[in-house]
């Protein structure tokens, strides 16, 4: 299948390219398999329920103050130069846009992703994946594919979630400790957002849930040193996820930006 790595390289440079290779042929992989059969609907059923029970709490706790840090932020700033009445729109669409996904995709990656990297290292080091491919099973149909969409799946959900929340925890408190306006937050917001920005933010959490999940996975297939190799692959993946996230998140931002054109009053 090309998803495993084998013997150490002598060139730094092209063992990076050599593992980034197989990181994207992996994530090629799960996508022709999404429309093989047989499909692992309980396998996908179990993961989205364990990536969930993982992660909505930690998510819901991290919504709050992150929609309490950017309202106050963003109030404090709008007061200053006197447009205090924008302040329910900037804070809102900041949530919606870069907070919420990026705190979705960061949850999923150290909740979920860590164990997912766990699992799949402890069936390699037992040689569990090594049977699969004798047997004539795909690890990537059976194994991965499921746990990529219960990810995919986990992170919309929970994208609008942390939405919700931090918008509430936003209008708390910029009307409650600074003293703002409820009808001027929410008209400046209903004046200023739109649906993309709602899209774009769903969008966001779609890709990064893939992209955690494809990390998670790949570092989970390729554990080197026994026991001790799954711990370092589980901390190498959410390394890597967050480095990409973040990425991924500057590149769809910019180019959201420039083809959606901004609301006017």
């Amino acid at each position: 299948m090309g998803i495993r790595t084998s013997g150490p390289s002598s060139i730094p440079g092209a063992a990076a390219l050599r593992e980034t290779g197989r990181l994207y042929a992996l994530a090629l992989d799960v996508l022709r398999c999404l429309f093989k059969r047989p499909f692992q609907a309980r396998e996908l059923i179990g993961q989205f329920w364990f990536i969930a029970s993982v992660s909505i709490l930690p998510t819901a706790l991290v919504a709050i103050p992150f929609g309490a840090v950017i309202a106050l932020h963003v109030g404090s700033l709008t007061t200053q130069i006197g447009a205090q009445s924008f302040s329910g729109a900037a804070s809102v669409l900041a949530i919606i846009q870069q907070a919420s996904p990026i705190v979705t995709a960061l949850l999923i990656a150290g909740a979920g992703g860590s164990a997912m990297c766990a699992d799949l290292g402890s069936r390699t080091i037992r040689e569990e994946i090594d049977a699969m491919e004798v047997l004539g099973v795909s690890p990537v149909q059976r194994l991965i594919v499921p746990r990529v969409l219960a990810a995919m799946g986990v992170a919309v959900f929970l994208n609008g979630m942390v939405s919700v929340v931090g918008v509430l925890g936003g209008y708390f408190f910029n009307v409650i400790m600074q003293n703002g306006t409820p009808g001027a937050y929410l008209a400046s917001f209903s004046a200023l957002a739109q649906l993309p920005d709602l899209w774009i933010s769903e969008i966001k959490a779609l890709i990064f849930g893939f992209v955690a999940a494809i990390v998670a996975s790949y570092r989970g297939l390729n554990p080197k040193g026994g026991p001790k190799g799954v711990g370092d692959a589980v901390n190498q993946s959410v390394v890597i996820t967050f480095l990409l996230l973040f990425l991924l998140n500057l590149v769809l931002s910019t180019l959201y930006l420039q083809l959606v054109p901004p609301k006017g009053m």
